[in-house]
């Protein structure tokens, strides 16, 4: 059985370089096991014991970090997985499963020490292998944090574009509404055999509604007094009661009405304010869309920047300021929802760091995000930039209620978080201090009750690349 094993492992192409009197010290040192299709052979968070060599079959894993189950890797004959020389990993983020009925052999973590001196090729093989699972775990982790991070964009964008959006349709029926009224009332005006004189006091008159109809300065009281004249004025003209709400909007005066009274005959007063209101109507209506549809365009433009859907471009030299921007307009409906109070101060002729504009705003979005989950409601975050040495710091401070001392060096940590199970994956400020690494940066934390505050420290000029890392 011992020499099948050994010939077995020769066999395998990944282990075909490895000596044979090591892959002998092995089986000798091994448990040969059979797993069943189902197995979970390494449960999530618990400590693994042993290193598999996978003879045949596959085992697979699944992790679920906020965004779904999601199979991450699998490994196959000629393969290493479990627990590996030099590995901090405490275990594994999900259940280690077998998909196909697998044959291993289990070496276990005792006699690590023995292996490592005495069997340096495959040691060395390992570490490769290690190396590789935490490379494809970080991709996953990143793209995982981005998946969460995009579902939370997309519920926030399409709680901030549902009001200029229904705004926009309800306005369009309306408008299509008074439009035909607006047609109705020219031509009965028309016919009313008015001078050029009494129409250009209604003109006038229309003019002056116009210039008004985006809102005035009267306050609620004021404007339901100046609403009550209006009606007053109608009733002892014998002029319909319902004109008093859309001419108190215009906030006309009662000597202009007069004007126009004194002015245009009894029978056609009606039929001018008519007209009058028709176009007040029509007007507002189209400056109510055209803003709701400004809403919409600023903040679909605010995703675009802050996503750098337009940009493809890898590490280049950016401001800060333009995506800490994007960034909180992206997050206004959560900001709304917290009624949080966000002020921002950026020194003047900033510095452009080097970075991936698309990673940097993920940065950004995580830490303002983890903000607003920090204070209570109507809380206070501010944001900071200024330049310090050769580099731009970033300062992101909350008044919530500060992160306890016994935690705090871990809240860089991988999958840890202490946010409820199901609203935090522990893989933000991981990820956030791995993706300003990639770039020479670096965060630190600084935290008491009532003020917490997250430093990011970015270079201003583009790093010597060392040769190792250019080849990867």
């Amino acid at each position: 059985m011992a020499v099948q094993l050994i010939n077995r492992l020769a066999s395998l192409p990944n282990l075909s370089g490895i000596p044979r009197k090591e892959l002998k010290w092995l089986v000798g040192h091994g448990q040969y096991v059979v797993y069943e299709v189902g197995t979970i052979v390494g449960p999530k968070g618990k400590r693994v014991d042993y290193l598999w060599i996978i003879l045949s079959g596959k085992i697979a894993i699944r992790v679920d970090r906020g965004a779904g189950p999601r199979r991450v890797r699998e490994w196959r004959a000629g393969e290493v997985t479990g627990m590996l020389p030099y590995s901090r990993m405490s275990g594994p983020p999900g259940d280690n499963f077998v998909e196909e009925k697998t044959e291993v052999l289990a070496i276990h973590v005792k006699v690590f020490p023995q292996m490592i001196h005495l069997c340096p090729s495959f040691t060395a093989f390992t570490v490769h292998s290690m190396l590789d699972r935490a490379r494809n775990f970080n991709t996953s982790d990143l793209q995982d944090e981005k998946m969460i991070s995009l579902g939370k964009l997309a519920a926030g964008l399409a709680h901030e574009l549902n009001n200029p959006a229904s705004a926009t349709v309800r306005d369009a029926k309306l408008l299509s509404e008074g439009l035909t009224s607006l047609d109705a009332a020219s031509r009965t005006l028309g016919a009313a055999g008015l001078t050029d004189a009494q129409f250009a006091i209604i003109q006038n008159m229309r003019a002056a509604c116009l210039m008004k109809s985006n809102g005035s300065s009267l306050s609620p009281i004021q404007k339901a007094d100046h609403q009550d004249k209006i009606n007053n004025w109608l009733v002892r003209h014998r002029l319909n009661p319902d004109f008093s709400m859309p001419l108190a909007d215009t906030s006309i005066a009662i000597t202009q009405l007069d004007e126009l009274a004194n002015a245009i005959p009894v029978e056609a007063l009606d039929l001018s304010l008519k007209w009058i209101i028709a176009c007040y109507t029509t007007h507002s209506l189209s400056v109510e869309i055209e803003q709701a549809t400004t809403r919409i365009y600023k903040v679909i433009d605010a995703v675009k920047k802050f996503t750098y859907m337009d940009n493809l471009a890898d590490k280049e030299f950016i401001h800060v300021e333009p995506g800490i921007r994007d960034t909180i307009s992206v997050l206004i409906a959560k900001t709304k929802a917290k009624n949080a109070a966000i002020t921002l101060k950026i020194d003047t002729g900033l510095p452009r760091v080097y970075a991936n504009g698309s990673d940097l705003n993920q940065i950004w979005f995580s830490l303002l995000d983890n903000a607003l989950d920090a204070i209570s409601n109507s809380g206070n975050i501010g944001i900071e930039a200024c330049k310090e040495l050769n580099g731009v710091v970033v300062r992101i401070v909350d008044n919530g209620a500060g992160i306890p001392s016994d935690i705090v060096s871990k809240i860089f940590d991988p999958f840890f978080t202490t946010k409820p199970p199901g609203q935090g994956t522990g893989l933000g400020l991981d990820l956030t201090r791995q993706l300003l690494r990639r770039y020479h940066g670096d965060i630190s934390v600084i935290s008491q009750p009532g003020r917490t505050e997250f430093k990011v420290s970015l270079i201003t000029e583009s790093p010597t690349i060392p040769a190792v890392e250019q080849g990867n």
